[in-house]
């Protein structure tokens, strides 16, 4: 009922809060923040309005498709993750150090966007870090409407993106919801702000190793598990089993149109891992084969259902029909505040297809590039908050809010 999901109860409390705050505020109290430069209008429009600039990075980070199969082949391999630089080198760089140029919260996003193996959300959760230790605000209620503004700036640049909108979210609560700081100095207190912004971006930074702990108990010798398209926290889980010796095979299926089951196959080829890549359409023929579905997400919604890469629907249903386990490996930043009632009850993220011949012009071509699963249809939800059901994922919403 929606008078008891997540939402309906944290937006009840936060009215009753601003209202709480309303009152003991001082009206004579009116901080407002600088206006944007047109530099940073100019940032905030995504690579491409009419497509969904999530979808962008993926096709860059994983191949865009081409009518030349081998060519995208070779693209959807991409760098491996092992060859990357350590992180950390970059994490103490500090923004704006190299040149005089004013902080720019959406170019810090955009160069931690860059590195194909780093996730949206922790990409934005860094930025907003660095927007803490840049700013040159005076006092805690100045400093958070720059942080809030940031964050705000961040969610614009993509609103398709879940992920991105959720990490931000969960971010500015989770830095700013400590009432110690109301006490202390403001050098202090922004330290404060500093480190907790800094250990929220490790415990994101950890989540996709804490979740592939979690799941070993799950995969034994000798199964086999379907996949689909490329999830960088389902790679972690299934190069953890290759790297404890278990014995399994897995089934990627190709991920149309961008084709990113492509990428993971190569990636677990790399691992030694017995893998077969099938077209799309093969998921319910090769089902019976099959001792459990393991997905990504794109977000976590309300219901405990997700919102996935187009296709994640049709094989949890096949599944769930010949009594086949689901799981999904999803970080907790991806917990969004939604509750789709269908599949057309989000916004739309749309993508380009290519189909290698020429579309009539009278012909009209689905693009959208996410479906939404039930939570009827999933087994069990591996986060780093820990292996949960669907029907808890509400209260754990409520408690990633307060």
């Amino acid at each position: 009922m929606w008078w008891g999901s997540a939402s309906f109860i944290l937006d009840k409390q936060d009215e009753e809060r601003n209202a709480a705050a309303l009152a003991s505020k001082p009206e004579s109290l009116n901080l407002s923040p600088p206006p944007p430069s047109s530099s940073m209008a100019d940032a905030l429009q995504s690579p491409n309005p009419k497509i969904s600039a999530y979808y962008q990075t993926r096709a860059a980070h994983h191949g865009v498709v081409t009518s030349d199969w081998l060519a995208q082949a070779q693209a959807a391999v991409g760098r491996n993750p092992d060859e990357q630089g350590p992180i950390t080198a970059e994490v103490e760089a500090k923004p704006g150090s190299n040149s005089g140029k004013p902080f720019s919260v959406i170019e810090e996003f955009n160069s931690w966007r860059k590195q194909p193996d780093l996730a949206e959300a922790v990409a934005a959760i860094r930025a907003l870090a660095s927007v803490i230790r840049s700013s040159e605000a005076t006092t805690m209620m100045e400093l958070e409407i720059e942080l809030k503004k940031a964050s705000e700036s961040l969610k614009s640049w993509d609103t398709t993106s879940i992920s991105l909108t959720a990490g931000c979210d969960l971010f500015i609560r989770y830095v700013t919801r400590t009432s110690a700081l109301e006490y202390e100095d403001f050098n202090s207190a922004k330290s404060r702000l500093i480190e907790r912004a800094e250990k929220f971006g490790e415990i994101s930074m950890k989540a996709r190793r804490i979740i592939a702990v979690l799941s070993q108990d799950f995969i034994f010798d000798g199964c086999t598990i379907l996949v689909h398209g490329f999830s960088r926290v389902v790679l972690e889980v299934l190069k953890t089993a290759a790297q404890s010796n278990k014995l399994f095979r897995v089934f990627c299926t190709e991920g149309r149109p961008d084709r990113t089951g492509l990428r993971l196959s190569n990636e677990l080829a790399k691992l030694d891992v017995p893998v077969k890549l099938l077209i799309d359409s093969a998921a319910a023929y090769t089902m019976d084969e099959v001792d459990m579905v393991f997905v990504g997400a794109d977000g976590v919604v309300e219901s405990g259902g997700i919102i996935n890469m187009m296709g994640t629907f049709q094989i949890a249903l096949v599944a769930h029909s010949m009594n086949k386990p689901v799981y999904v490996a999803a970080e907790s930043y991806k917990f969004a505040r939604l509750y789709p009632l269908d599949q057309k009850d989000m916004a739309p993220a749309l993508r380009p297809i290519d189909f290698g011949v020429p579309i009539p012009s009278k012909v009209e071509v689905e693009k959208s590039a996410r479906d939404y699963t039930p939570p009827q249809y999933l087994t069990l939800l591996f986060t780093d908050l820990g292996v949960l059901t669907p029907s808890v994922v509400s209260d754990e919403l409520i408690q990633l809010y307060l």
